[in-house]
């Protein structure tokens, strides 16, 4: 009040009378008048700056209203999603098909320096390594069939037929130049016929989705090998398998995607190999390897 009072008393020696009347075209009232004109004024800009600031604060408050009401609104939203299939995962067993592509690679162990015989009996020392230098891709096809444990917990066994191919690499380091090193090559053809073992866990259905995690045992027979390459895998083979996955429930069947990881628990090398080969000039490289083992990354879709 008492800064109101300095500003009207300043600028009520600024202007007098007739000034005042000139301005307002008003009776001349003196000091009161000017008084009580400020204080309108002033009190006007008061109470308008606390209506904006109210304005101001209740926006905030809408817009935080508005977010924090927002998760709920989308679990209403997906709780009145049309859930299709909704009880495909209640049937005690069922079948279904599955197709898919892999890539696969073979880990070597090498020898190392080794001492060979040639056919006229003299001996010598040569360093041979082999090592399949890139993933090798391939498909598979198959079909399934899937037992239902409990809510969760389901038992599934799927027969299945991989094909697909290896590239190997012979690096003879004792015959190679300081120019060049001394290669062989050899593709293997794989024709697997497998059986897998897998036991699932499955989340709670969310939707039209369901993810889900796998672990099991994949045993394997080889159908493919020939009596003149350098390397032979064994007929059979067994890997350890796990991965994941994600139901999709469409309308007229259930799509699962699943990505699953492959290893071989057994040495894949037929070590018998070598009393086969009829050239000898090949049991160097055939010896260079003591022993292998199978490694696949599986993508693979079922439709059950």
């Amino acid at each position: 009040m008492f800064l109101i009072q300095s500003i009207v008393r300043y600028e009520y020696l600024l202007l007098d009378d007739a000034k005042i009347q000139k301005l307002f075209e008003l009776p001349i009232f003196g000091y009161n008048f000017l008084h009580n004109l400020y204080f309108f004024l002033i009190t006007r800009s008061a109470i308008r700056w606390r209506f904006e600031r109210l304005y101001i604060k209740m926006k905030r408050l809408f817009w935080a209203i508005v977010v924090c009401l927002l998760p709920f609104v989308g679990m209403q939203a997906q709780e009145r999603t049309v859930k299709n299939r909704p009880y495909t995962d209640l049937r005690t067993f069922h079948f279904g098909l599955h197709a898919g592509f892999h890539v696969q690679d073979l880990e070597f162990i090498n020898v190392g320096p080794q001492t060979t015989v040639d056919e006229e009996g003299n001996t010598s020392e040569q360093l041979i390594t082999c090592d399949q230098d890139r993933w090798d891709g391939g498909f598979n096809v198959g079909v399934l069939g899937e037992l239902r444990l409990s809510e969760h917990f389901q038992f599934r066994v799927a027969p299945a037929m991989y094909f697909g191919t290896r590239h190997l690499t012979f690096r003879n380091f004792t015959a190679s130049t300081p120019d060049r090193v001394f290669e062989e090559t050899q593709g293997i053809k794989t024709a697997y016929i497998t059986c897998a073992l897998d036991l699932i866990f499955g989340s709670q259905r969310a939707g039209n989705r369901r993810p889900y995690v796998m672990l099991g045992l994949n045993p394997m027979i080889n159908l493919s090998g020939k009596d003149n390459d350098f390397l032979k895998l064994k007929r059979t083979d067994l890997f350890l398998e796990t991965g994941l996955g994600c139901d999709m429930y469409l309308p007229f069947f259930k799509l699962r995607p699943e990505l699953k990881f492959l290893y071989g628990l057994t040495d894949c090398l037929d070590k018998d190999h070598a009393g086969n080969i009829r050239d000898k000039n090949m049991l160097s490289y055939t010896n260079s390897v003591k022993k292998a083992r199978s490694k696949m990354i599986v993508l693979t879709f079922y439709f059950e």
